[in-house]
């Protein structure tokens, strides 16, 4: 009897793992939910945790990128500077050029830094090939995977600026560089071929320090790089501090959301699996009796039972490893695309640890209730397990023959008092649902929210531009600078043209520049507005958009930078102009670091606009507007166009969808959790079932009573996770705010109407009546003279 295999113990198992074929569809489907859940959190988790850092030590990124001047140094004193003392690993020197960029569809884009390289592999900046194959030959170009979308694919082509001695190159690959070392990469040979005399060829040089934790260290390395080589030849550098900088503030805020939705998943699962587990093994009290009547000894029984839970889910729990990782791969991928990041997997340790703990919290949810069985009495057993304890839930009866409703109905709702530990794991896997829904909803809407908060350039219909058309397409006129343009427009017969153009509902001229700020070191950006300036309003955390002289907005970061507060004053220059402009409003913007100014060109008389953005009236077509419009600006050397609407940024689409799938995982593993209480229920009182079926209770009625048994736990786990839920998004939401430097508006926090939350209270009765279903179904088809005999 001691063997486990062949045995009367291993009998013993497969005769109850294979018996109670719903209960073990159930302990393993719960825990590959649980743990596929879990897997998939984990693994999100581990990819948001610093991305910038996983993926620069798999790259061999450059801790320091330097330029020099070929002219002022040889080739030989460059290349020593590799082996100067703590330089760990270098790479290049590699040719250096920068190129304009214009798509085929005729679009600028901005100045982009070309790089030779022979091949994407090196000692530093160990380039990931993400599409395509490596350029070889003349003519041939890869393409940083910024650029990748419909105009940009191998197999594409792009000249490398608008002039007459443009080259047309073939794209033939997509590469990300961790570093951001270049933009784009040729042959050397190609790129000494495109040099001008505006834009000359290069040198460029990537190192690895031993010593490169702060800026002063990466200034003491950049300062001996300099002295190696002859005076002026170190044109300049880039430190990697910079780019992750720019790269963890990316990945910041999605890491209290992951937090918020694995800490759900792990109490979820602990809850189910220990449920599901614990309940199945306590019904089975008589049988053990039996057991040990026939002979079995305490320790065996023991065994016995925590193997027929172990063995169901252990199926489950790799099924939801598999499941996890399949799910976790399109997300990742996401997330890889998102961040710029080399490639990215489940980490190896999720696939340890997540079954390993799931397997400890089965096996000590089995063992508890499995020991109390043990040492039961073999009749106490036998008795205990054939007519479970009276009396329990009976005031709840007579209370609910009270209320007038059917007596099926009445009934059910006074089941869970009979069975108050499994009714509490109910409530707790519907409440722990329901405040994922809430979460969820809240999250998304606010996610949406600050997609719509964007950059007010961006909803504007049509912009105009005083010379030489958009430089990047119809996005942004931001980057001005990139392409050859004709002379610019007078802004004035510009603002003429839009004010007489047929279809202007409202416009706003704006100039975006460099300031110098009191208390800040170094330039920062300036949005500086003219006329209707409340179209191009960001949306303000606190104080008031700009509406007047005098008056400056600015983001949270800058407050916390300068130590101000909205009322203060700040002296700001520009150019040769300097204001003393005093802060009226807190914006929602986190552009250039959080770093932006916005104020009245009032203030600085002697700037003009470089741009209209234009609203135009309802009916008129934003296309046929900026065509007609262009017609008029072309012979004054201006252009206008008409914008795409914004698409949603690829992170809070990538959060959109975590969300969803985070959720519907976690409401499917609650559902789970219901199903197996109301199975175990259902299964104790098949009797009574049966003899209700016997005096004139119809199937309609039958499934009405175990309904009604789940409705009230899903009443009051919707009660409990609502609020829940609502705690839990004004809490997240903010952490995630500061992490990427800014406070939220009210339009992003206050996202719940009363509707919704009406609404998401009775999601708690929907999971709980749909986990119920399949079992109450089955229940109300069970044959009469067969419930009977079942005791």
């Amino acid at each position: 009897m001691s063997g486990f295999g062949s045995g009367a113990l291993g009998r013993v198992v497969r005769s109850g793992v294979g018996r109670r074929r719903v209960q073990t569809l159930v302990i393993a489907v719960a825990t590959m939910m649980a743990v596929a859940s879990a897997v998939v959190a984990g693994s999100l988790m581990v990819a948001a945790n610093a991305p910038f850092d996983h993926a620069f030590a798999q790259q061999h990124g450059a801790h320091l990128t330097a330029q020099f001047d070929p002219a002022r140094t040889s080739t030989a004193r460059i290349e020593a500077t590799g082996r100067l003392d703590g330089v760990t690993a270098s790479g290049g020197p590699y040719p250096l050029t920068t190129i304009h960029p214009v798509a085929p569809d005729g679009g600028h884009l901005p100045a982009t830094t070309l790089a030779g390289r022979s091949e994407p592999t090196g000692a530093v900046d160990d380039l990931d090939l993400k599409s395509g194959r490596w350029a070889t030959k003349p003519g041939e170009i890869v393409l940083d995977e910024s650029f990748a979308g419909p105009a940009f694919e191998p197999g594409s082509t792009l000249k490398t600026s608008d002039t007459a001695d443009g080259r047309t190159l073939k794209v033939v690959g997509l590469a990300v560089s961790v570093s951001k070392t270049a933009g784009a990469w040729a042959t050397p040979a190609q790129v000494r071929a495109l040099a001008s005399k505006d834009s000359p060829v290069t040198s460029q040089m990537l190192y690895r320090l031993d010593s490169a934790d702060t800026n002063a260290q990466i200034t003491q390395g950049r300062k001996e790089i300099a002295a190696a080589v002859q005076s002026g030849a170190l044109l300049g550098t880039q430190s990697y501090l910079d780019t992750k900088r720019a790269a963890d503030q990316g990945a910041a805020p999605t890491i209290p959301f992951l937090i918020a939705f694995g800490v759900l998943g792990i109490a979820m699962s602990v809850i189910i699996v220990g449920s599901v587990v614990s309940g199945a093994v306590g019904t089975s009290l008589r049988r053990i009796g039996i057991l040990k009547a026939i002979g079995f000894t305490p320790r065996e029984v023991v065994r016995a039972y925590v193997a027929q839970a172990l063995i169901p889910a252990g199926v489950g729990i790799a099924l939801g490893v598999v499941l996890g990782n399949l799910l976790a791969v399109p997300l990742l991928d996401d997330t890889e695309e998102v961040y710029g990041t080399a490639s990215l997997s489940v980490a190896w340790w999720v696939d340890v640890v997540v079954p390993a703990a799931a397997l400890l919290v089965v096996g000590v949810a089995a063992l508890v209730p499995a020991l109390r069985a043990g040492r039961l009495r073999t009749v106490e057993a036998i008795a205990v397990g054939r007519a479970p304890r009276t009396g329990r839930g009976q005031w709840a009866h007579r209370a609910a023959g009270r209320l007038p409703l059917p007596r099926a109905v009445t009934y059910g709702l006074a089941s869970p008092f009979a069975h108050p530990v499994r009714t509490l794991a109910m409530l707790l896997a519907v409440a722990f649902g329901t405040v994922a829904a809430t979460f969820a909803v809240g999250l998304t809407a606010s996610l949406n929210a600050v997609g719509t908060a964007s950059d007010p350039e961006e909803r504007a219909a049509v912009t105009v531009f005083s010379g030489g058309g958009p430089p990047q397409g119809p996005a942004k006129p931001r980057s001005s600078e990139a392409g050859s343009a004709p002379p610019a427009a007078d802004p004035a017969k510009v603002r003429a043209a839009v004010e007489a153009q047929a279809g202007t509902a409202s416009y706003y001229g704006l100039t975006e520049t460099e300031a110098t700020v009191g208390g800040i070191s170094g330039p920062v950006r300036a949005s500086l507005y003219q006329g209707d300036m409340g179209s191009g309003g960001y949306e303000m955390i606190a104080g008031h958009w700009i509406s007047g002289a005098g008056q400056l907005v600015v983001s949270t970061r800058f407050l916390e930078r300068t130590g101000t507060e909205i009322g203060d004053t700040v002296r700001v220059a520009l150019r040769k102009e300097s204001r003393t402009l005093r802060i009226v409003g807190e914006a929602f913007d986190t552009s250039d670091d959080g770093l932006h100014l916005h104020a009245g060109l009032a203030d600085f008389p002697a700037v003009e606009p470089q741009t209209f953005l234009v609203e135009v009236e309802t009916g008129v077509s934003p296309a046929a507007y900026a065509e007609k419009l262009s017609a008029t600006l072309e012979p004054l050397g201006g252009d206008a166009v008409a914008n795409s609407p914004s698409e949603q940024e690829g992170t809070i689409l990538l959060l959109n969808t975590m969300a969803v799938l985070l959720t519907l995982m976690l409401v499917s593993v609650a559902g789970l959790g219901v199903l197996n209480s109301v199975v175990l229920d259902t299964r104790e009182r098949v009797h009574d079932l049966g003899v209700c079926k016997a005096i004139g209770m119809s199937p309609r009625q039958t499934v009405s009573l175990v309904l009604a048994s789940v409705a009230g736990i899903g009443v009051v786990g919707g009660l409990v996770g609502v609020p829940a839920g609502f705690a839990l998004h004004g809490f997240v939401l903010p952490v995630m705010g500061r992490a990427a430097g800014t406070a939220l508006p009210p339009s992003v926090l206050d996202v719940y109407a009363t509707s919704h939350l009406v609404l998401l209270g009775l999601a708690g009765v929907v999971i709980a009546l749909l986990g119920a279903l399949l079992p109450a179904t089955l229940a109300a088809r069970a044959r009469t003279a067969t419930a009977l005999r079942t005791e």
